[in-house]
């Protein structure tokens, strides 16, 4: 009897357990890949059918194969290599079919199989995306498109706060979505986004919204809100049709008040100037610059800078851009366009008697002479207009009204406006500037030892230097305003009727020393508030003109 057992054990050797147990993982590993690019090839449109029987048969031949195999390693290894190739030649075949951000494997793929799920989720729940009925969105499910657009939104949302943006412009390609961020005034191009899964982004903005989804050819405007951190932050979003898709436009709707004469960045001699138009009783004021200047923002200063107790004051605006306490702002609706014109609202206003009326963004000969007129008649007018400079505005006004006499009988004084953003405090760097640079701005070497430009890194204690956090590594924090200001007197409405040209109104002005653009915005260059190369930054950015295409 024992030797029959020692027998049986001696003939069952030839099995390894664990060449067994290696044959019965891979085995039970490929099942489940079977399964999965069943499933995988449905939900991307694929042939499953074709691809689950490829996979499945490769790896019952790899299987078949390695039973039969002489040695084990060479089974093996065809069972691995068969069912390898079948596989990766459907991972590339659905890999061709999806957009970036669904393949699988590459590196962004990769470095999400390690992430914390648990915590991506807790992160998202931390951020509310709210609709404009106060209801929140809840979390998709990860496994939907829907949970694309929501991750997308997340994303770029939470980013875009962090790096005080204040638009985000999505403009459309035949291949993707190209985005730029608008941070302090600047454009700050950003990695473009794969089109299907943009798609995705603005069918989630569009619902959140409660625009319509299926109209993507008219614009549509809404709003929605993100609360995060205590804080309900507004974004306002903006879409149109293009031929190659929607173009959608977020911008960070203000949440600050509106800023008083003495927040505007004057100079002491310029406020000292324009304070005293609040004891004004009559006469005209035109607030001047180009688009995106931050002319709204002196505009509004301007109407607060009289008492609304005491005055009655009231604006005409095409759209108001925030809310100005105890000051009645009349809009010049859409609809209005059909009944009445611009000229014949502000008619309107000025039946009810105000002494302070604001008219924004004048573009018409009707408006501008009504303005006049009323100014005339004892009311203090102020009006916006888009302009490069005070002597611009000038030529533009009185072209406007048609008559040089109308034009400059009440005019009392002329602002114009840039915006420079303001170096980072923690990380802007001095340096002794260029004496070539210095002749060339004509800055006397004495009042310049030292100028500032952006540092974008912060030095350590060690020498090494590490990204300013407190800039989001641009140099620059906020944006500060540097103003041209002329204030009439008899002479020089005199001057102005005489004149022939611009130029010579320009003469004029500089002979009662008005300071240029360019020589205000050099002071704040030698003072460290902003850079040279920040201050050519916005100056030929106004100089450029949209060149005539030839037919």
């Amino acid at each position: 009897m024992p030797d029959l057992l020692l027998a049986s054990v001696e003939y069952g050797g030839y099995i390894s357990i664990v060449k067994f147990g290696a044959f019965l993982a891979m085995f039970f590993l490929w099942l489940p890949l079977v399964g999965w690019v069943y499933n995988d090839a449905k939900s991307v449109g694929a042939k499953n059918i074709f691809w689950t029987t490829a996979v499945f048969g490769a790896g019952a031949a790899g299987t078949i194969v390695w039973l039969m195999a002489p040695l084990f390693i060479i089974g093996a290894l065809f069972f691995l290599i068969v069912t390898a190739v079948a596989s990766i030649g459907y991972l590339m075949h659905r890999d061709a079919k999806v957009p970036d951000f669904q393949r699988i494997l590459t590196v962004e793929h990769t470095k999400s199989l390690f992430a914390n799920k648990q915590k991506k989720l807790e992160a998202l729940q931390d951020f509310l995306f709210i609709t404009p009925n106060n209801n929140e969105v809840p979390i998709p499910d990860m496994k939907t498109s829907d949970f694309i657009g929501f991750k997308s939104a997340y994303d770029i949302l939470s980013d875009a706060m962090w790096r005080r943006v204040s638009d985000i412009i999505l403009s459309p390609t035949a291949q993707d979505y190209k985005i730029v961020y608008y941070v302090d005034g600047a454009a700050l191009k950003q990695p473009a986004m794969p089109k299907q899964q943009a798609e995705y982004f603005v069918h989630f903005l569009k619902n959140m919204s409660n625009l319509s989804i299926d109209e993507k050819r008219k614009p549509q405007k809404g709003k929605f809100r993100i609360y995060k951190d205590k804080v309900s932050i507004v974004w306002e979003i903006t879409t149109k049709g293009s031929t190659i898709g929607e173009q959608v436009q977020l911008r960070l709707a203000s949440q600050q008040e509106t800023a008083k004469l003495s927040d505007i960045s004057l100079t002491d001699d310029q406020y000292e100037q324009l304070n005293k138009f609040r004891e004004l009783k009559q006469g005209l004021f035109i607030v001047a610059g180009p688009r995106k200047s931050g002319v709204t923002t002196t505009f509004y200063a301007m109407m607060r800078n009289h008492d609304p107790f005491i005055y009655n004051v009231s604006t005409l605006e095409r759209k108001t851009s925030a809310e100005l306490p105890h000051i009645t702002q009349n809009v010049f609706e859409l609809s209005d366009s059909g009944t009445t014109t611009y000229a014949k609202k502000l008619q309107e206003i000025m039946r009810v008697e105000p002494n302070v009326v604001g008219v924004a963004d004048c573009q018409d000969p009707e408006t501008a002479q009504v303005a006049c007129k009323a100014a005339k008649d004892g009311k203090v007018v102020y009006v916006t207009l888009e302009a490069d400079n005070v002597v611009k505005a000038l030529g533009k006004w009185i072209k406007l009204v048609g008559n040089s006499s109308l034009a400059t009988e009440s005019l009392v004084g002329i602002s114009n406006q840039r915006m420079l953003r303001t170096l980072c405090e923690t990380c802007k760097q001095a340096y002794e500037p260029n004496k070539e640079v210095m002749r060339k701005f004509n800055i006397p070497a004495d009042k310049a030892k030292v100028l500032y430009r952006p540092g974008k890194v912060m030095p350590s204690k060690r020498g090494k230097g590490k990204p300013c956090r407190h800039c989001q590594e641009t140099g620059y924090v906020g944006r500060t305003a540097v103003f041209e200001i002329i204030v009439m007197d008899d002479n020089l409405r005199d001057g102005v009727k005489r004149a022939k040209s611009l130029s010579e109104i320009s003469a004029q002005f500089r002979h009662v020393k008005m300071l240029y653009l360019q020589e205000q915005a050099l002071r704040k260059v030698i003072d460290g508030t902003t850079a040279i190369n920040e201050m050519v930054r916005v100056f030929s950015a106004t100089k450029k003109k949209p060149s005539a295409k030839k037919k």
